[in-house]
């Protein structure tokens, strides 16, 4: 295992820019089951958010949600005004691909996403999850879904298992 760098304690949150806020909000909190913990924000005409996020005359709109153990920052910028996102963009281009959420039931949470009318890749494997005689889970299953706006995420379910480890 790698030493840990001095000064870092860990992701605080991941920042995704969308083009419809309120959609954001229906797959986060209305689909994923997050929580907001503290007040959107807005801004415009701010130099010093400018020079923050390196964007000049920036516009928009944010909210912070947790799901579990991590905050996702949703942003829709007004200004500057983007290019639309190809929604199958292949997670192969350069760049963030992808965002992990370990759920306890991944059935349920892919039949709430695909009710949506959300895209999932394919359907999660749950031949991957095994119950002992005990009555003790191992084993995982995972696939790729995409947000309203052909984000990709991904769902895993996670037992004890030596191929990857929970949060």
């Amino acid at each position: 295992m790698a030493e840990r760098i001095p000064g870092v304690i860990g992701v605080h949150h991941i920042g995704i820019s969308v083009p419809d806020l309120a959609r954001a909000r229906t797959f986060y909190i209305d689909i994923l089951g997050a929580v907001e913990e503290v007040e959107p924000l807005t801004w415009s005409d701010n130099p010093f958010i400018d020079r923050i996020v390196g964007l000049e005359g920036s516009a928009a709109n944010q909210f912070f949600c947790r799901l579990g153990n991590v905050q996702i920052e949703v942003f829709q910028y007004d200004a500057p005004r983007q290019a639309p996102q190809d929604p199958r963009r292949g997670v192969n281009e350069y760049g963030y691909t992808h965002i992990a959420l370990q759920v306890e039931d991944i059935a349920g949470v892919h039949e709430r996403i695909v009710a949506a009318g959300l895209p999932v890749h394919a359907p999660p494997p749950m031949e991957g999850i095994t119950v002992d005689a005990n009555g003790v889970k191992h084993g995982y299953a995972g696939t790729y879904c995409r947000d309203f706006f052909g984000n990709v995420f991904e769902i895993l379910e996670i037992h004890q298992t030596p191929e990857i480890l929970p949060i």
